[in-house]
């Protein structure tokens, strides 16, 4: 497959401080499982459909659902997103969702907090 994505070492190199230490078994390589972690969100892919390229898919499964337990991803993200400065451009994101008809009765019968500051119509 040529589509796959590669991290060059470069990258590697900007986010391996923020690798937790290995415990006793070293890890399987690391380059290769972050590849197919992000080859299968990039893609919307089941764990099951990663790349035989990028090892198993058990391995490629259980080190994102612990390091994301642990906060790695999101120090990387932070990291990384503090490196950049500030944008030259914000996106607003339009998604929206559709509630159902029946939803603005959960407000008046107090199923949901109050969040505004706005005092109560009698």
């Amino acid at each position: 497959m040529s589509d796959l994505i590669w991290l060059t070492k470069a990258q590697m190199r900007r986010i391996e401080p923020y690798f937790p230490l290995s415990h006793g078994v070293p890890r399987v390589d690391d380059q290769r499982i972050i590849s197919g972690i992000i080859f299968v969100l990039r893609n919307g892919l089941r764990w099951r459909d990663a790349p035989k390229e990028y090892g198993p898919h058990k391995t490629i499964y259980n080190r994102f659902i612990r390091w994301s337990r642990l906060g790695v991803f999101n120090r990387i993200f932070a990291a990384l997103s503090a490196k950049g400065g500030k944008p030259d451009r914000l996106m607003i994101d339009a998604t929206h969702l559709k509630a159902h008809r029946t939803a603005a009765s959960l407000l008046k019968k107090g199923l949901f907090p109050d969040v505004s500051d706005e005092p109560k119509a009698a």
